[in-house]
């Protein structure tokens, strides 16, 4: 029967059974495949994968796995510069438009509520969601592997942490967002940019004692929703500086 020999690296060994990680196995194959299918046969998404080397080589995913062939599978890379070897994406997986799926509604608000341009409806299908993904090249956050196996997905994270604000610091590590942000800026209902507003353009909306403190004011072009800086700001403020500042999610 014919072998190859994988190696994983880093965080991908999280999809792999532990018998199998941070160590390379020898796997038989009858039929002939590409390597990105092999990959995935593990249980590793090919979105999670940015360089791989067959006996010393960069390859595509498209390669096909031969008989003897050694493979190592390396993640995104943060610190190191492999532009003159095969890329396994046309541009960078590190985007700051973002589409998520539909368990993760509060981490969409949080995303939003550090300005990130952030997709997200309550019921929308996995077909759909690949499909904004590939067309909008947005990042797809999701906690289901199986979404991040769709080949028309090229831009996507699988999410280790189960709640929201350990998720938003996982994406924040992860993507390398602090020095991105622009919190308070974005519509944390529709997403839409926020703009400036007379008091008198959203006096309509504000409770009485809200209008007689307050003289400044953003408002959502979009839906209408009026923001001010209230007695939960600073709370959020500082919740946004430690999530913006928290250190990158280890392996």
């Amino acid at each position: 029967m014919p072998l190859a020999n994988f190696r994983f690296y880093a965080e991908l060994n999280d999809f792999l059974p532990p018998e199998r990680r941070f160590q390379e196995f020898a796997h038989g194959f009858l039929d002939v495949a590409t390597v990105k299918d092999r990959i995935e046969s593990f249980g590793v998404p090919h979105t999670e994968v940015d360089l791989i080397l067959v006996n010393g080589q960069s390859v595509d995913f498209a390669y096909r796995v031969q008989d003897g062939d050694r493979i190592s599978v390396y993640p995104v890379f943060e610190a190191f510069d492999i532009a003159g070897l095969t890329r396994l994406r046309p541009e960078p997986l590190r985007d700051t438009r973002f589409v998520l799926d539909v368990h993760l509604g509060r981490l969409a608000a949080y995303l939003r509520m550090l300005g990130f341009d952030t997709l997200y409806q309550n019921h929308c299908a996995d077909e759909r969601l690949a499909e904004i993904s590939r067309h909008e090249r947005r990042i797809l956050l999701t906690r289901d592997v199986g979404l991040l196996k769709r080949g028309s997905v090229t831009h996507g994270y699988y999410l280790r942490a189960t709640q929201p604000r350990q998720q938003l610091a996982e994406v924040v590590g992860r993507f390398d967002l602090g020095r991105m942000a622009k919190p308070f800026s974005r519509c944390l209902r529709c997403n839409t940019l926020l703009e400036q507003a007379d008091k008198d353009q959203v006096r309509h909306q504000l409770p009485a004692q809200i209008a007689l403190l307050h003289d400044e004011f953003l408002r959502c072009p979009d839906c209408g929703r009026a923001y001010w800086k209230g007695g939960h700001f600073r709370r959020m403020r500082q919740w946004i500086d430690a999530s913006i500042h928290a250190p990158a999610v280890a392996r």
